[in-house]
């Protein structure tokens, strides 16, 4: 039986505190909100209790975030896509943000087993001074359990329409993509780090945070494979490869970390459940 789960988030600012209102229906919920860093940041885990999608199944996951409030999102393990017999396994994501909001969206990896047909979509609208910190890291097979990625696919879609389009299918056919030196050149892991922006970023803001991410990835055991740019004004984006995703997963909260402070002026305060 494939599953079609919705979860609707909405952040606001109420007396200084930021907090969360949802609705949903299906094997889809949050947590309780915490507050590790004070009111002024809401923390959530979003629970998939299935934990995993299978062919046909579908998650639509919409998040809303009013001015001035400050989301946190995140997840307790892996989203796993697993083996279909033809059928698309889907997870949607849509974000609306109000002037000055903030949030981060930061589920830990995919995973796409063999012989998956998964779709990964994010979509976001930021209004003018809305900041979002996002990634996505994917990782293909379980090569330490020795189950390669040989067969299925999975699309990728990351969107800010009309300022950034990230889309790409990676095919376990197509060995050139997946093992050649243009490619992922053998690695089974691929992360992007990003923040987006509702209005075009200070130069030395810019400036800054690409020096950041910079320095981080210079002393990183993913230097050869990882790098950081800014292909317009509203967007900055770290890209990398990875055997496994632990590196990966490293580098992103490093450099995320640092994010914090240089643009945001705010600790690294990573999640609680990171820890468990």
């Amino acid at each position: 039986m494939s599953w079609h789960a919705r979860l609707q988030l909405d952040y606001a600012l109420e007396a200084a505190r930021t907090v969360v209102r949802h609705q949903h229906s299906g094997p889809l919920r949050i947590l309780q909100s915490l507050y590790p860093e004070g009111d002024a940041v809401c923390h959530n885990v979003l629970v998939h209790p299935p934990g995993g999608l299978v062919g046909g199944d579908t998650l639509d996951i919409s998040v809303s975030v009013a001015h001035g409030a400050h989301g946190l999102i995140t997840t307790p393990g892996a989203t796993r896509f697993y083996r279909s017999t033809g059928d698309l396994a889907l997870q949607r994501t849509s974000i609306s943000m109000a002037e000055s909001a903030r949030l981060e969206w930061l589920p830990l990896e995919a995973i796409s087993y063999n012989a998956c047909q998964g779709e990964n979509r994010v979509t976001f609208t930021l209004a003018p001074g809305a900041e979002l910190l996002g990634w996505d890291v994917t990782a293909f097979g379980l090569p330490g359990a020795g189950l390669p990625f040989e067969t299925g696919r999975l699309l990728q879609h990351i969107e800010m329409p009309g300022v950034w389009l990230e889309r790409g299918c990676i095919d376990a056919a197509d060995r050139l993509l997946l093992d050649g030196a243009i490619g992922m050149a053998g690695h089974r892991c691929m992360a992007s780090l990003f923040l987006a922006c509702g209005s075009s970023l200070d130069r030395s803001r810019c400036d800054a945070a690409l020096e950041a991410a910079r320095s981080i990835i210079q002393s990183h055991s993913l230097a050869a494979t990882a790098g950081v740019t800014s292909p317009n004004s509203q967007i900055i984006v770290v890209r990398a490869l990875a055997p496994v995703v632990e590196p990966a997963m490293d580098l992103m909260q490093r450099v995320r970390a640092a994010w914090r402070m240089v643009l945001w002026q705010l600790p690294a305060t990573a999640p609680r459940i990171w820890a468990l």
